[in-house]
């Protein structure tokens, strides 16, 4: 049985639990397996009350995820490009910098000795994040923890794609606008929306007087790519590949 060395939560720790629910866009049926992903080892009374083995699951569960999205969405990539890409997708860095955009180190329990950090280390951050893969497979089974991952990591493969294969929108528009209007593009924050810790951004890119189709963004460096994106599409009469609402 999942994490029987683990209580039941009690009335105390239902609150932070309700929030991190509320942050992942996931209703538990069982709190424990909750519970059990949101604790380090640090704040746990056993180890295997901790979230290490659930991470080791939850590991598992993105590596095939994402393989499986790459394999049936880019079908014209070799296994080497392939590779590249599951590499930045599935990274610590990657999986530290969605719990952080989520707000997880408010709802993880630590121990007094890590308390004391200013700042939560990256690698408690992408523990936690594949530690909930788990207990969302856990508690739900594989596809919730598969519309789970997609609904976090799609952007992310988006990003390592056009960045890996050397496809950097931002970097392509301010050479042609050096070239072609010799001067630099500049973006343009238009709306943004969501709450402060899943903030959505869109952003125009502007050459001269010239205004392109703003682009939505999870956060604004991809927004920004976004737009610039849609900017080199509009300037070769091509339609622009992200819509602004």
């Amino acid at each position: 049985m999942p994490h029987a060395s683990v209580p039941a939560p009690g009335p105390e720790i239902m609150p932070l639990l309700e929030d991190c629910e509320r942050r992942i866009g996931v209703t538990f049926s069982n709190k424990t397996l909750l519970l059990a992903a949101l604790t380090h080892a640090s704040g746990a009374h056993h180890r295997l009350a901790s979230n290490e083995r659930l991470e080791f699951l939850g590991d598992a569960i993105l590596g095939a995820v994402v393989c499986d999205l790459l394999y049936h969405n880019y079908p014209d990539y070799l296994e080497g490009d392939l590779t590249k890409i599951k590499s930045i997708v599935v990274s610590r860095l990657t999986c530290s910098r969605i719990s952080r955009s989520l707000g997880l180190e408010d709802c993880l329990i630590l121990g007094k000795g890590m308390t004391t950090h200013p700042h939560v280390p990256t690698s408690l951050l992408a523990d936690v994040f594949e530690s909930l893969i788990a207990a969302v497979y856990l508690d739900a089974g594989h596809d919730a923890a598969q519309e789970f991952i997609e609904r976090f990591i799609a952007p992310e493969i988006e990003l390592a794609v056009d960045g890996t294969l050397g496809s950097n929108y931002k970097s392509l528009l301010q050479q042609l606008a050096q070239r072609e209007y010799s001067t630099t593009p500049t973006y343009q924050l238009m709306d943004e929306k969501g709450p402060d810790h899943s903030k959505c951004f869109k952003i125009a890119a502007r050459i001269g007087s010239n205004q392109y189709q703003p682009a939505w963004g999870r956060n604004k460096k991809e927004a920004e790519q976004r737009a610039a994106r849609n900017a080199l599409c509009q300037i070769k009469n091509e339609p622009p590949p992200y819509p602004s609402d």
